[in-house]
């Protein structure tokens, strides 16, 4: 396997402005659970271990329960989640997969009816932020469990 480069290393001012921008995500109208589940769907969808790792850490920490977070992966078969979790799911898998068509107007619709104006703008965000971790996180394929003391997550007592 070929050895990658250090991201982190190579470009240290855009990394400090992308995870500004990350940080700045936690006080979005987006609330913590759901932010946990969007993060956790999309590095599914993306094949990021390193972020589904992480992430699964962290909404263990956070309290999250482990079967939902073992049913996010097969969320609309699973009544574990929340009419409001279940279209913020949704808008996650459509916004990572990008169909060629685009966005339909009925999944807008329908996340419409749970989300504001405001809440499906900051869920945008959050879904492009994930998305571009997992993009940069699997082209140089960190390795899954490598930062969880610098992350704290090595506390979810996951291992």
């Amino acid at each position: 396997m070929t050895e990658r480069i250090n991201y982190q290393k190579q470009s240290p001012e855009l990394l400090k402005k992308f995870v500004e921008f990350s940080l700045a995500l936690r006080h979005s109208a987006i609330e913590e659970t759901t932010r946990h589940l969007v993060d956790i769907r999309a590095s599914q969808i993306n094949g990021c271990a390193f972020c589904v790792d992480m992430h699964v850490k962290e909404a263990t920490i956070h309290g999250e329960r482990p079967l939902r977070v073992h049913h996010v992966a097969v969320w609309r078969e699973s009544q574990l989640f929340s009419p409001r979790e279940r279209a913020a799911l949704e808008w996650t898998e459509v916004l990572t997969r990008m169909p060629a068509e685009g966005v339909s107007d009925d999944i807008y619709e329908r996340v419409r009816e749970q989300l504001s104006e405001k809440e499906l703008s900051d869920l945008t965000f959050l879904v492009m932020s994930i998305n571009a971790w997992n993009r940069i996180n699997v082209g140089f394929r960190l390795v899954p469990g490598s930062y969880d003391k610098a992350y704290g997550v090595d506390k979810s007592g996951l291992s």
